[in-house]
């Protein structure tokens, strides 16, 4: 990690299902910080779900207006962001969270994932006929996007608040260390 990042937030970044939201509220309960949900943030502002956007705006669209809330969130300081599982494919958004944000990846096999999010009509990324298969080819095309987190937490078999002290521990440790 660079020197020069100021590191006053934490972004939870990783695929649909692995976690984030909930750890998140977990994470920031134990912050004493804001929980902010990107796919939120964008559906507040432009009064429509995330699916209506896929489907009337596509997915190029959706993606603008999720790198437009995270120019947003660099103003904020103590806040946990839960990103959308493709934010983080835009080099842009990665960079931009890294600069005030420990960003953290939260991790899951596909089976984990598909077991979590398959009774869950509102995530379009689905709507196909194999949505396995899909979520393998998405995990695999964004691997190495997460693996540019600074940490990455496997929430596989581990209860939602072991993972979220895990994070708070790692957020910890780096805020602790001298510039």
């Amino acid at each position: 990690m660079s020197r020069q990042r100021r590191i006053v937030n934490l972004a939870l970044i990783g695929f649909m299902g692995s976690g984030k939201s909930s750890v998140g509220r977990l994470v920031a309960e134990s912050l004493g910080f804001e929980f902010v949900d990107t796919d939120s943030l964008i559906e507040a502002s432009t009064g429509r779900t995330i699916s209506d956007l896929f489907a009337q705006n596509g997915e190029n669209a959706f993606r603008e207006l999720e790198t437009r809330v995270v120019g947003e969130l660099a103003a904020r300081h103590h806040t946990v962001i839960s990103t959308g599982g493709g934010l983080a494919a835009r080099q842009e958004n990665l960079d931009n969270l890294k600069q005030h944000a420990l960003v953290v990846c939260l991790w899951a096999s596909p089976e984990k994932i598909w077991e979590r999010v398959r009774h869950q009509t509102h995530r379009p990324l689905l709507q196909d006929a194999n949505p396995l298969a899909r979520i393998r080819e998405l995990l695999e095309q964004r691997e190495s996007v997460y693996k540019l987190a600074d940490v990455l937490v496997n929430t596989e078999m581990r209860p939602l608040k072991e993972v979220a002290q895990q994070v708070v521990h790692h957020f910890n440790s780096v805020r602790s260390r001298p510039s």
